[in-house]
């Protein structure tokens, strides 16, 4: 830091002195005119005749004669005319009996050139006659020089940035050293080795930079990681894909590859075996339909259509209609809603799935007989919803993945569990496309889904 002061100071100097030395002086010429002088002589005249008590009114000739004498001598024509516009008085004035009131009044408002002829008109009050005063006068032109010092600031500023420099590098030679190990050290992380780091020394604006290199091949090191991770992912994807496709397709095609050959006892054996096909089959077209849908939310691709929605009541029509589906797996739904109303601003179509995906889930995996337990409730301006059922306890590592693709609890990836396993994932992102929140819970045996949602007062 002192040795950055004494470089500053020193520049600083050299600055104001390069500066003068480098500085000219200049002129430069105007010509102006004194419309201000000519404004102030109108306004004067008109208030010297309206402030003269000796004037009796308009017929006081000699009064007013005496008084307008005064500017024979000049370049001005001065008019004074009663309200029609009648000229009464004159000086220097043209050879006419009346004036456009409306014309003078008009060109008086009207911008012009600066030497161009100007027009000024005042109402005055003569011995409690009211009149107009018209003044008329062609501005003079004079010459103005403005001086100003022409510095060349940037030029003195370029020397004086150098000699900063010349100091700077003279006084602090012995840093060259740490600045070519930092050299050495991008060189080292720009051949690849994004591990390697600069050593950090002192606490001048150098170290700063080593910290910003490091930082820098962190950064990089991080992004091609997640480069990597996110490859990794869409390889298991197209595993997880490739062996959910599979399975039910490879039933298809042997149980029709059995018919197809004749490889059954009798009608009824041929219409089993048509119907586990067809039931294969809805479970690939399930699979398929859930995969599109996730990767449209997943990639942005939805635009939603909110409307403001009573979740309470959209909640128990929802629980109504799967009501048959509870009682047909021995599952009683209790509703715990604290309010009657709480409205949420939501697209009521794409909600429904992720109610639909959370009340299968619980349908699933619920012990049996058991019960199902919706809740509602707002706080803090939030909709919560909870869903709780009583199932196998999910182990802590395991409820932090229910929501990736294609997880499962018992990550036995089998026929045997029905879903696609894009349901949870697919419920993620329809909330967060709300802007809302979705997580879940394991207590010993009851698990639980929360959902939080922004409320419309």
């Amino acid at each position: 830091m002192v040795v950055f002061a004494i470089c500053f100071v020193s520049a600083f100097f050299f600055y104001g002195f390069a500066n003068n030395m480098l500085a000219k002086n200049r002129t430069i010429t105007n010509i102006e005119y004194d419309i201000g002088s000519i404004q102030s002589t109108a306004n004067n005249i008109a208030r010297d005749l309206s402030n003269n008590e000796s004037v009796a009114g308009l017929s006081d000739k000699a009064t007013i004669d005496s008084y307008l004498e005064n500017y024979n001598y000049s370049k001005a024509k001065i008019y004074i005319t009663d309200l029609d516009g009648k000229i009464l008085y004159k000086v220097n004035g043209d050879f006419q009996e009346k004036l456009d009131i409306y014309a003078v009044i008009d060109k008086s408002n009207t911008a012009t050139n600066e030497g161009d002829e100007k027009v000024f008109l005042y109402p005055v009050n003569l011995g409690g006659d009211r009149a107009y005063l018209i003044y008329y006068e062609t501005p003079t032109p004079y010459i103005s020089n403005e001086y100003y010092v022409d510095e060349n600031s940037f030029l003195a500023l370029v020397l004086s940035v150098i000699l900063f420099i010349s100091i700077f590098i003279i006084i602090t030679n012995r840093k060259m050293k740490y600045i070519e190990e930092i050299a050495s050290g991008v060189r080292i992380i720009s051949s690849g080795d994004l591990s390697y780091r600069v050593e950090e020394k002192g606490k001048d604006e150098i170290k700063n930079l080593a910290e910003n290199i490091n930082n820098m091949a962190s950064e990089i090191q991080n992004r091609i990681e997640a480069e990597r991770r996110s490859e990794q992912t869409k390889s298991e994807l197209i595993t997880n894909v490739s062996h959910d496709l599979r399975t039910p397709l490879t039933s298809v095609m042997g149980y029709i590859g059995l018919i197809k050959e004749g490889k059954y006892e009798n009608d009824e054996m041929m219409k089993e075996y048509l119907n586990i096909a067809f039931n294969k089959a809805t479970q690939l077209k399930e699979l398929i339909e859930d995969l599109f849908e996730y990767n449209k939310l997943n990639a942005r691709g939805i635009v939603l259509e909110k409307t403001n929605v009573n979740i309470v009541e959209f909640l128990s029509q929802i629980i109504e209609e799967y009501i048959p589906v509870f009682e047909e797996n021995e599952l009683e739904v209790v509703k715990r809603f604290v309010d009657e109303k709480s409205i949420v601003e939501i697209d009521a179509g794409k909600m429904v799935r992720v109610f639909e995906n959370l009340f299968s889930n619980a349908i699933k995996y619920s012990f049996k007989p058991g019960r199902v337990v919706v809740s509602a409730y707002e706080n803090n301006g939030y909709a919560n919803i909870v869903i709780k059922n009583n199932g196998e306890n999910i182990p802590k590592e395991k409820v932090e993945r229910l929501f990736d693709r294609f997880y499962r609890v018992d990550e036995a990836r089998n026929s045997d569990t029905k879903g696609s396993g894009l349901g949870l994932a697919i419920s993620k992102n329809i909330v967060e496309l709300h802007e809302g929140k979705i997580w879940a819970e394991c207590v010993g045996n009851e698990v639980s889904f929360f959902i939080k949602l922004k409320t419309i007062k």
